[in-house]
């Protein structure tokens, strides 16, 4: 609107001096540097807007945060931020001890004390803290923030302990396992975590 009303008073003062100069063509050459301040005036009015919308909206310092997030962590492998973030999201203690990393394949037994015990069908990861108190997380990753998790106990109940055989039992564990979230996490936690990761 600005510039409309703006164009429009260079026009009208450029031909009221045509008109009193009786059209000589060194007027409207004078008339045409006002023009090109006029360009420059829309090019840094267009420059300040976009500045004061950036900061009116935070855009910049939600991005510069977010950035420096990511730029931290990105000193770590990337395995070990994962176990960190899958540990505080299911256990949620990040005060342990030490967090022992345990790789398992498929086709290993749930239950490696008892052979009617049914395999696991796919690659999984064992987080556990020093002490059994501390927890444990059985889990598989899916690749897009969420995780598997099979809720294998920390010790494992005798074929006596149990109502049904070891084999329905664990089968049980396998086909009730549960999809989860994983959260980006507190970043000083995570870091806190990592520091903690052995095996």
């Amino acid at each position: 609107m600005k510039k409309r009303m703006l164009m429009i008073m260079i026009l009208a003062t450029g031909f009221l001096l045509m008109a009193c100069s009786g059209g000589k063509p060194q007027v409207v050459e004078e008339a045409q540097p006002e023009k090109e301040s006029e360009d420059a005036a829309a090019v840094t009015d267009e420059e300040i807007d976009s500045v004061d919308l950036g900061e009116a909206t935070g855009q910049e310092q939600v991005q510069e945060e977010s950035d420096s997030a990511e730029d931290s962590l990105a000193t770590y492998p990337s395995e070990k931020v994962e176990y960190a973030r899958v540990w505080l999201q299911v256990i949620g203690n990040g005060d342990v001890e030490e967090l022992n990393v345990r790789h398992i394949s498929a086709g290993e037994q749930l239950n490696p004390y008892d052979d009617k015990s049914v395999a696991y069908p796919e690659d999984v990861i064992v987080l556990t803290g020093k002490a059994s108190a501390d927890g444990t997380v059985t889990y598989s990753g899916n690749g897009d923030g969420t995780i598997n998790v099979y809720e294998v106990p920390s010790h494992w109940p005798s074929s006596e302990q149990i109502e049904e055989s070891m084999e329905e039992y664990t089968q049980g564990i396998v086909d009730d396992t549960k999809k989860i979230s994983v959260d980006a996490g507190d970043e000083e936690e995570v870091v806190g975590l990592i520091g903690k990761i052995s095996g």
